[in-house]
């Protein structure tokens, strides 16, 4: 358990505040007017839109990518296990096979991106069409991927219920990867709001990012070890009242709680399946407690 004496509130407090703003929206414009003004894909039905800490007012000092993702929504992948099995079988019979799917959109945006902004300034990565940094935009993991329904209802297609998320395939040919950034965004803001943490669970975020680059930097973690993402779905489990007051009770009363509770049943912030498990969308819990264990011995021996 961490007590009071450990990290200065000014140290906290410096490490609580928020990145660039104005450069990340430019390299979001900068992308959207690449897409928007090419004659290739006028006639493609997609969203453009921020997604991760720059999206969610959780990015720091010295986090230079932007995630943007770069969503088709005339064709989308599915999960109708959870439907019966008559409603499966109406799904498949309402439903044609695609001619311009996943494949063919990435290839479209990877030409319309290397003719916009030049070979040179574009790599083909196996999760993200990477961009270089500019001199009005930062660099830029752009994530093409198509819409994602988990059905809960299926009637026909005046009626029917799914959970909408996002789907892309790793280039290494990995499993398919879904995540629900929208349902993530729109948790994270209700717990940073007035009647949940009072404006306290994004700082506190950005306060934590800090405090484990301190760790990657001094070797204490890997620097894989708790991705962004992870870690703030690990805070989005911390009770509210656990938040406030100042940052260094902030710090205390989180790492305290989260030392001393079961993580089996920890939600990803969106709130959909589990933070721990082995899917590509899920944490190691080994690396959960690794990185609490060093949040305590920073406190103690700073």
């Amino acid at each position: 358990m961490v007590k009071n004496m450990g990290i200065s509130e000014k140290q906290l407090e410096t490490w609580s505040n928020q990145g660039a703003i104005i450069t990340s929206q430019k390299t979001h414009e900068s992308i959207r007017n690449a897409l928007n003004n090419s004659e290739l894909l006028k006639e493609r039905n997609y969203d453009v839109y921020l997604q991760g800490s720059y999206r969610n007012s959780t990015n720091i000092y010295g986090e230079s990518d932007v995630d943007v993702v770069v969503q088709l929504n005339s064709v989308y992948n599915y999960n109708i296990s959870g439907l019966t099995q008559s409603a499966q079988s109406k799904f498949h019979e309402e439903h044609d096979c695609v001619t311009y799917g996943y494949e063919s959109f990435r290839s479209d945006i990877l030409n319309v991106l290397i003719e916009y902004y030049g070979a040179s300034e574009i790599a083909d990565g196996n999760k993200s069409i990477k961009i270089a940094r500019g001199s009005n935009r930062l660099a830029a993991d752009v994530v093409v991927c198509t819409q994602y329904r988990y059905y809960t209802k299926y009637n026909g297609i005046n009626d029917e219920n799914y959970i909408e998320g996002m789907a892309f395939y790793p280039q290494n040919g990995c499993q398919k990867i879904v995540n629900y950034p929208k349902y993530h965004f729109n948790n994270g803001a209700k717990k940073n709001n007035p009647q949940n943490t009072n404006a306290w669970f994004k700082p506190v975020v950005r306060m934590f990012k800090n405090a484990r680059i301190k760790l990657v930097n001094d070797e204490k973690i890997s620097k894989g070890l708790a991705p962004s993402y992870f870690l703030e779905c690990l805070l989005y489990n911390v009770p509210n009242s656990k938040f406030g007051k100042n940052y260094s009770d902030s710090y205390q009363n989180i790492i305290n709680w989260l030392s001393d509770c079961n993580l089996d049943d920890f939600l990803c912030q969106h709130g959909l399946y589990k933070l721990f498990g082995f899917s590509t969308e899920q944490w190691s819990k080994e690396n959960a407690e690794t990185l609490i264990k060093n949040y305590v011995d920073l406190w103690k021996d700073w």
